[in-house]
């Protein structure tokens, strides 16, 4: 059940603005599509295979009707009052069927695996599976889960010819990893290593946000849990939000952070 990085979602009021921004960074953004049932619509930033989706809203109605889903993203949407910002990242499995068995086992509740599909500006259809799962007194919500309906390299090479993965002004950025602020890293790192099946990777001080920080490893990037050591930016979150995903992690590029519409986006 090997798992791999695949998105991170960032709900912003207009995801055409947004990716406008990450262009003047030089990051390379296209435009995505609608999901018709969904009510949302999409905007696109690639970094091999590991993506970011800047995603808006074009019918809140439809949005709270799929948010009837527990454990889904648009449950999420509206957990968080539709506002701006960070809300969950998907990893990609190539058997979610099998994934959905052993979450079970792990006694969490599961929804899912679902059919799900957009329509791409050329009309041509996008198509995919989902997976929820979670436990209703969770404080923090686990990642969702998406299995592709075309292979990895048949998705690279039809992305790259479409121009949607493309070389960034930038430079050779990727995906580093998804920031997660949390009360307690070891325990959290001890869960959900043992849900996801993940090795734990780099456990380190960031002086920067003065937090203790545990690595859990991802091909496609990490997730990178923040636990406070005092105050700073991780534990501004927290007293703002309470545990959850906060920002997203490049190298290649100078370090630095940017901020669009209620993310975090860092060069590190």
């Amino acid at each position: 059940m090997a798992l791999q990085f695949d998105h991170f979602v960032h709900l912003t009021p207009d995801p055409t603005k947004a990716a406008e921004a990450f262009q003047k960074l030089g990051l390379h953004a296209v435009q995505g599509g609608r999901h018709e049932n969904l009510g949302t619509y999409n905007t696109l930033s690639y970094f091999d295979l590991s993506y970011v989706e800047l995603i808006g809203i074009f019918d809140e109605a439809l949005v709270k009707e799929a948010g009837s889903v527990k454990y889904s993203l648009r449950d999420t949407f509206i957990e968080n009052n539709l506002q701006s910002g960070p809300q969950r990242i998907a990893l990609r499995s190539d058997n979610l069927q099998e994934l959905a068995e052993h979450f079970k086992a792990q006694g969490l509740e599961v929804n899912g695996p679902t059919d799900f599909s957009r329509t791409r500006p050329d009309g041509t259809l996008v198509t995919w599976k989902l997976l929820f799962a979670g436990k209703p007194d969770e404080s923090l919500h686990l990642p969702f889960f998406i299995e592709w309906d075309e292979k990895d390299h048949e998705r690279r090479e039809d992305l790259t010819e479409r121009g949607v993965i493309a070389p960034h002004e930038l430079g050779d950025i990727q995906v580093d990893g998804a920031a997660f602020a949390v009360r307690n890293v070891e325990e959290t790192a001890a869960l959900w290593s043992e849900l996801l099946q993940l090795e734990k990777g780099a456990s380190y001080i960031d002086e920067e946000w003065n937090s203790k920080v545990q690595r859990l490893s991802l091909q496609g990037g990490d997730i990178v849990l923040y636990e406070p050591l005092g105050e700073g930016v991780v534990a501004d979150v927290l007293k703002a939000g309470g545990e959850r995903l906060f920002a997203l992690q490049f190298k290649g590029a100078t370090q630095k952070v940017e901020e669009i519409t209620n993310a975090l986006y860092r060069f590190v």
